[in-house]
């Protein structure tokens, strides 16, 4: 059976600004990618945190079934945000520790959403550093930005 990784990134041209996001899905067998997808989209006046979120939730969105997968992403945000700060924001009423609203509350519910159907193992890397998959997340992400670049 193969093993699934999903590579997602966000970006933004101005922060607000026109914003997408990207995901590279892969079936993998040992080292040997069986199958791929790709998928993009974007924002015409977002945030880059917005689009990370979002090349996340699309991710698992997509797909099909319930599944144990890998979700690789650059952004700390994400990564963070989705292994601890939302236990705290769920037990909190959706309040930060200073009792302050969370920002994306409609997208960090919709991940928490997104994830629970799934057995999701959830990694960081560093971003802009020559991760073949990352880089191609970065590409998808910058095309999915394209068409909502004034």
């Amino acid at each position: 059976m193969a093993d699934l990784y999903a590579f997602t990134d966000g970006a933004c041209s101005g922060n607000p600004g026109p914003g997408g996001w990207g995901v590279l899905l892969q079936a993998r067998e040992g080292e040997t990618v069986v199958k791929e997808r790709a998928l993009c989209g974007g924002e015409t006046a977002t945030t880059n945190n917005r689009m990370e979120l979002l090349a996340a939730i699309n991710a698992l969105e997509s797909l099909s079934r319930p599944s144990a997968i890998t979700v690789i992403t650059d952004s700390a945000y994400v990564k963070n945000g989705v292994s601890g700060w939302i236990h705290g924001w769920k037990r909190n009423g959706w309040k930060t520790a200073s009792k302050k609203p969370v920002k994306n509350e409609e997208l960090w519910k919709r991940l928490d959403a997104a994830q629970a159907r799934h057995e999701v193992r959830w990694e960081w890397v560093k971003g802009h550093a020559g991760h073949p998959e990352n880089e191609r997340a970065d590409a998808l992400a910058r095309e999915g930005m394209a068409p909502f670049k004034g």
